[in-house]
C-alpha cells in the first residue's frame, strides 16, 4: 500500500492587506504553522510522500526568510515533498523555485522534489510515479495534463497526476477562466489518483480526482477550505481510500441575519461560535430597528468585536425606524421636536437623496440625549 498526503494552495507570503497590521501578521504566521501541522500529520500517519498541488507561494517574490521558515516547518516530515508550480508561483525564469531548491540543498534537505518539468517523478524505488503538469505562466489556454495519457511508467507503479487548474464542467463557471484540465483525465491517463490545486475548498470532484483546498482559509468561503487529503492506494488500478482531515487554525465564516424591531437575536448568533478568538466572521444584517434597539445592537457589536479575531459587520440593508417611543425618549418639544419629525419624514422616504443622512442625524440626537441624561444622573 502507498499512503500520500495531498495538499495545495498554501500561498505563503499572502499579504492580507485588508486587515490591520496586527491581524495581518497573525494571519500570515498561521500559514507557516499550517505547514508544520501538515508535516506532523504526514509523520503521524506514516505517509510515503506529501504532494503539494501548486501555489505553495503567493508569488515569485517571496523572501528567502519566508522560504527558510517553510523549510523549518517541513522538517517534521522526512519523506519526499513534491512541489508543483501553480499560477501564483509559476515556473518562470527567476522563479521562487530556483531559490527554494538552493536553500533546501544548502540546508541538506534532500527530500524536496520540484515538479517543474512535464516528466514522471519516480519515488519509492519506482513503486510511485508522479505525473506533474507545472505551469510556466499564470494563465494557460491548453490542457497541460494531456501528456499524462501517453506517459510511460514502470510496470506495477501507482500512477498519480499532479495538476493546478480548473477541471472542466465541474467547477462554477467563474472558476473556468484558464488552466483547463480535462474532466475525465484520471480515466484517460489511467491514473490511480489525480491531485488537484487551485480551488480553495476541499472537494472530491470526480472519480479518483480531488481538490485538497487550502489548509488555512484566506477568505469567507462558499466551499470547504481548511483540510488536506490522506490517500491510500493498495496498488495500480485499485480504488483509492480518501480521507478529508481538518488542519486549519482559523475559521472564516459568513452569516446573514434579519433583525425586525428587536436586536436581541444577534446575541445568540454571535454566542453560537465555539471559539470566537479564532473566528473571522462576516455578518450581513438586514431589516429595521427602532433607535433604542439600534443602540443596543451597537453595544452588542462592540462587546463581541473584542472577542472575535475579526468581526466584519455589513449593515447597508439595516435601517433605522424611529417610533414614537424613540422620539418621546429624546424628550424634546417645540422647534426641536418639529425638526426631529422633519428628519423622520425624510428618513422614511427612500426617494430622498438625504434619507440616510436623516437617519444618522436622528440616531445621533438619540445617542446624545442618552449621554446627557446619563451625566445628569
Amino acid at each position: 500500500m502507498i499512503r500520500l498526503l495531498h495538499t495545495a494552495d498554501w500561498q505563503i507570503g499572502k499579504p492580507f492587506g485588508s486587515f490591520d497590521e496586527e491581524r495581518g501578521v497573525e494571519l500570515r504566521s498561521a500559514r507557516f504553522a499550517a505547514v508544520g501541522r501538515i508535516a506532523a500529520l504526514a509523520a503521524e500517519r506514516g505517509a510515503d510522500a506529501v504532494l503539494v498541488a501548486g501555489d505553495a507561494f503567493d508569488d515569485n517574490t517571496v523572501q528567502d526568510r519566508d522560504l527558510n521558515r517553510v523549510l523549518d516547518q517541513m522538517s517534521g516530515f522526512a519523506g519526499p515533498w513534491v512541489f508543483l508550480p501553480g499560477n501564483h508561483d509559476a515556473a518562470i525564469t527567476g522563479s521562487v523555485w530556483t531559490r527554494f531548491a538552493a536553500l533546501a540543498a544548502r540546508r541538506g534537505n534532500g527530500n524536496l522534489f520540484g515538479a517543474d518539468e512535464p516528466e514522471p517523478i519516480l519515488l519509492l524505488d519506482g513503486r510511485l510515479a508522479v505525473l506533474p503538469a507545472p505551469l510556466s505562466r499564470r494563465h494557460e489556454g491548453a490542457d497541460l495534463t494531456s501528456w499524462f495519457d501517453h506517459a510511460e511508467t514502470p510496470s506495477g507503479a501507482v500512477r498519480i497526476g499532479l495538476a493546478h487548474g480548473a477541471l472542466e464542467n465541474r467547477l462554477p463557471e467563474a472558476a473556468d477562466a484558464g488552466n483547463p484540465i480535462a474532466e475525465k483525465r484520471a480515466a484517460t491517463a489511467r491514473l490511480d489518483y489525480l491531485a488537484l490545486g487551485d480551488w480553495h475548498g476541499y472537494v472530491e470532484i470526480a472519480e479518483r480526482t480531488v481538490y485538497a483546498g487550502t489548509p488555512e482559509p484566506d477568505r469567507y468561503p462558499s466551499n470547504e477550505p481548511g483540510h488536506v487529503a490522506i490517500v491510500e492506494i493498495d496498488g495500480p488500478g485499485e480504488a483509492p481510500r480518501i480521507e478529508r482531515v481538518p488542519v486549519a487554525h482559523y475559521t472564516w465564516a459568513a452569516r446573514t441575519q434579519r433583525l425586525d424591531g428587536d436586536a436581541g437575536g444577534l446575541e445568540a448568533v454571535l454566542a453560537s461560535f465555539a471559539d470566537p478568538g479564532r473566528t473571522l466572521l462576516k455578518l450581513t444584517l438586514s431589516g429595521s430597528l427602532p433607535l433604542r434597539e439600534r443602540v443596543s445592537l451597537e453595544e452588542t457589536v462592540r462587546h463581541w468585536g473584542d472577542r472575535f479575531f475579526h468581526l466584519d459587520i455589513r449593515d447597508d440593508d439595516l435601517f433605522d425606524e424611529p417610533d414614537e417611543d424613540d422620539l418621546d425618549r429624546i424628550d424634546v418639544a417645540g422647534f426641536v421636536r418639529t425638526a426631529i419629525e422633519t428628519l423622520r419624514a425624510r428618513a422614511d422616504n427612500p426617494a430622498d437623496p438625504d434619507s440616510e443622512a436623516a437617519r444618522v442625524a436622528i440616531r445621533m440626537a438619540y445617542v446624545e440625549h442618552r449621554r446627557l441624561t446619563a451625566q445628569e444622573r
